[in-house]
């Protein structure tokens, strides 16, 4: 209970702060709906089927993020041969897959694009990386929660022309193995039993 007690505070904190339901979702790695409830303090039941993951002891260090990502890469590497998938431009999410996305460009000697994700819309590419127009892509995250991130940003490749051919996540809280029919692949999956 302290532990859920220690989240409201959080998410309290954080919506005092201008985040969006979405965002505070993200920074405490739950649901949008698990979020939502934290921020109600309702009495009733909690969202079923919500694993909370703490990232601090990987993401204080960028060495385990590399080593996270070279894991990643080799899951990608591994998926290419299999798939006969040619891949040109890896793309992070942001926030937290834009640290795995360039580790993983970086080991591969790839073009890197940022995604970010909006709550209301699809979300939008930073014109400040690699454009995904009329390349194989690979998106990269932390977590799968719902999958809508994903899907967003596979829609906004697709729209700017380019195609995605593998989805990455460290964690994937769901059985599913694509999302809108690109491969999903993660280095840990977790599910509620």
């Amino acid at each position: 209970m302290k532990e859920i007690e220690a989240l409201i505070k959080k998410a309290l904190k954080y919506k005092e702060s201008g985040l969006t339901d979405y965002d505070i979702a993200e920074e405490l790695n739950v649901s949008k709906e698990t979020a939502v409830w934290l921020l109600k303090k309702e009495k009733k039941k909690k969202p079923m089927g919500d694993v909370k993951v703490g990232w601090r002891s990987i993401g204080v260090y960028p060495s385990r993020m590399g080593f996270i990502s070279d894991a990643l890469s080799d899951i990608l590497l591994e998926e290419a041969e299999k798939g006969d998938l040619d891949v040109d431009t890896i793309v992070g999410i942001a926030l937290n897959g834009i640290p795995y996305a360039s580790f993983i460009a970086d080991e591969l000697g790839l073009e890197l694009a940022v995604f970010r994700p909006h709550h209301n819309k699809t979300g939008s590419f930073s014109s400040n990386f690699a454009s995904v127009k009329g390349k194989n892509v690979v998106i990269v995250d932390d977590v799968v929660g719902s999958g809508d991130t994903f899907r967003n940003a596979i829609k906004t490749v697709k729209a700017e022309k380019g195609k995605p051919v593998l989805c990455l996540a460290v964690l994937n809280k769901k059985a599913q193995n694509d999302i809108s029919d690109v491969p999903l692949r993660a280095l840990i999956r977790a599910r509620i039993i």
